[in-house]
């Protein structure tokens, strides 16, 4: 089927007239093609931001957390002796331990890394991180600054929250959304100098879109859908949205929605709107601003979001302080995991290079998929392949730029929030914390796929030049001058992690395999579940196989 935006395109440099346009988007069809078209361009949720698509929220569930208890080992006259090593300080793996330590597992975790949290990590004044190339970088931040380099967000009905209380981590807004930030499309027309203001973009699209929709209704398009009721609360709901006078978007006496060049001041000082420049309607819609529009309605980031106060990975050291430290081990690296006759036998390294082994009587692997399908083991053939089908962890990258002052605040008015774009940094961050200091922190990219894997085999150095070029384009020379230190990751460089997110095959037998565990094996982490790229998944999955183990170990006691 033909992409109803590419007829666009193919106009745009003549104009699209109203005519055309409807035509392209299904004029004398039904009212489902043309909500669809609205979905294209951001007016309407899609099916996936409806939860109904692919990593949407349609999947069945049939099965439900139930929390284990000491309980259900007395109630057969026994007591819960048993040992599991869980293999992972990141969400899944301290969650799993958290949860088994609840109900009277003696629990050990192994940790490759130096410090916990995997994905979610933050740097603080001083961290250091070296890559797999042996390029160490130093935090240089003031202090109070700090850089969330994985996990950024939280969404308010994700499971996340129910252990931000549970542990008593404190919490505070994200602002995920601004009015006052940009948009960027430098393909599709922007130019240096010249961003859009997110409210501008909207207000145009829904205008613009909105003007064009009431004109389909007043010409019967919609007939056949349409009682003549539902088209007049149909205008009416066009009519606020676009903000229209008579089914006009640029008739309207006042285009306040779209920003001012001056803001109203006194009470006789009434502001200075936007210059009233009627765009070209195929520019408008070329721009594709529009599609930045949907994720205010995703059922994954719909405001409000929240982040713990200091940093991402502040929930992690709580999680380690709850299980205790004396229990999580770091810099131990884990090279096998095999069952035995009586439980699992778990190898590491520590950080000599020396090997130990724990005998135990459960393990829950809560590695990434291509980091544990390295492990001497004796799974068998179809847990290697359920392993093996998640490619190698994503390659995304981040970069954050610390500032003399917080230049975006007070020349700019954007006050958090994110600047979209479709250069190869793809997306700009502001801070939702420190608001009114005197220097603070963006993400100067948060890039993935192909943009990701160019920036990570830059210097440090040459991502910081590339990532403000860039950024001089929309901010103008504050973004170079303005700069004092910049710390930058590429995932796929980690070691232990080597990526980003993987995203399961729901339907494969082989992940089906993977859900039973191996023997008295079991695995976690967000590419375990339907939500991979988040906690909450993490999370969800580590209750899935604790609950798992425990029925096993009930039943076997």
């Amino acid at each position: 089927m033909t992409d109803k935006l590419d007829l666009l395109d193919e106009k745009a440099s003549g104009g699209v007239s109203r005519r055309g346009f409807l035509q392209a988007v299904g004029i004398g069809s039904s009212a489902g093609v043309m909500l669809g078209a609205m979905g294209a361009i951001g007016l309407a949720p899609t099916a996936a931001a409806q939860g109904h698509g692919p990593g949407g929220l349609a999947h069945k569930q049939d099965w439900r957390w139930s929390p284990p208890s000491r309980a259900d080992f007395s109630a057969k006259g026994k007591k819960n002796d048993k040992r599991v090593v869980v293999i992972g300080a990141g969400p899944a793996g301290l969650c799993s331990a958290y949860e088994l330590q609840k109900a009277g597992y003696k629990v050990t975790v192994l940790e490759a890394r130096h410090r916990p949290g995997g994905r979610t990590l933050t740097m603080r004044p001083g961290d250091k991180e070296t890559d797999l190339d042996g390029v160490t970088q130093v935090a240089q931040w003031d202090d109070g600054v700090y850089m969330n380099c994985g996990a950024g967000r939280v969404a308010q009905w994700m499971v996340t929250m129910e252990y931000y209380r549970e542990l008593g981590v404190p919490y505070q807004v994200m602002t995920n959304a601004s009015a006052e930030a940009y948009l960027y499309n430098e393909k599709r027309g922007s130019t240096p100098g010249n961003p859009t203001k997110y409210r501008t973009a909207k207000a145009d699209f829904y205008g613009t879109v909105g003007e064009l929709l009431t004109y389909a209704a007043d010409q019967g398009a919609l007939d056949a859908k349409l009682t003549e009721e539902d088209k007049v609360n149909l205008k009416s709901f066009l009519s606020a949205l676009g903000s229209l006078k008579d089914g006009k978007y640029w008739d309207a006496p006042t285009h306040a929605d779209r920003g001012y060049s001056q803001y109203p001041s006194a009470w006789n000082v009434e502001g200075v709107e936007l210059p009233p420049t009627r765009p070209d309607m195929s520019q408008t819609l070329a721009s594709r601003f529009g599609n930045y529009f949907e994720f205010e309605n995703s059922w994954e980031q719909a405001m409000l979001m929240f982040q713990p106060i200091g940093g991402m990975d502040t929930t992690y050291q709580y999680f380690v302080r709850a299980i205790g430290e004396h229990n999580v081990f770091f810099n131990s690296p884990v090279t096998g995991v095999e069952n035995t006759s009586d439980g699992v036998k778990v190898t590491y390294q520590d950080k000599h290079g020396r090997s130990y082994q724990l005998a135990a009587d459960f393990a829950v692997v809560a590695s990434p998929a291509h980091i544990a399908r390295t492990f001497t083991n004796n799974w068998g053939a179809d847990i290697d392949t359920g392993l093996g089908e998640f490619a190698k962890g994503a390659a995304v990258g981040k970069i954050g730029l610390q500032y003399a002052s917080r230049w975006w605040e007070t020349d700019h008015h954007i006050y958090g929030g994110i600047t979209e774009t479709d250069m190869d940094l793809q997306h700009i961050w502001y801070p939702s914390y420190g608001y009114g200091e005197r220097k603070g922190l963006i993400i100067g990219y948060y890039n993935t796929g192909t943009a990701a894997s160019t920036y990570g085999a830059l210097s440090p150095k040459e991502r910081e030049a590339r990532a403000v070029e860039q950024g001089v384009k929309i901010h103008g020379e504050k973004y170079r001058t303005e700069l004092e230190h910049s710390f930058s990751i590429a995932w796929h460089k980690v070691p232990h992690i080597q990526g980003a997110w993987a995203y399961p095959n729901l339907a494969s037998p082989y992940f089906q395999k993977l859900q039973e565990g191996a023997g008295n094996v079991y695995f976690a982490g967000d590419w375990m579940s339907e939500i991979s790229a988040w906690q909450h998944g993490a999370f969800w999955a580590a209750r899935y196989a604790v609950q798992s183990l425990h029925e096993k170990a009930v039943a076997t006691a």
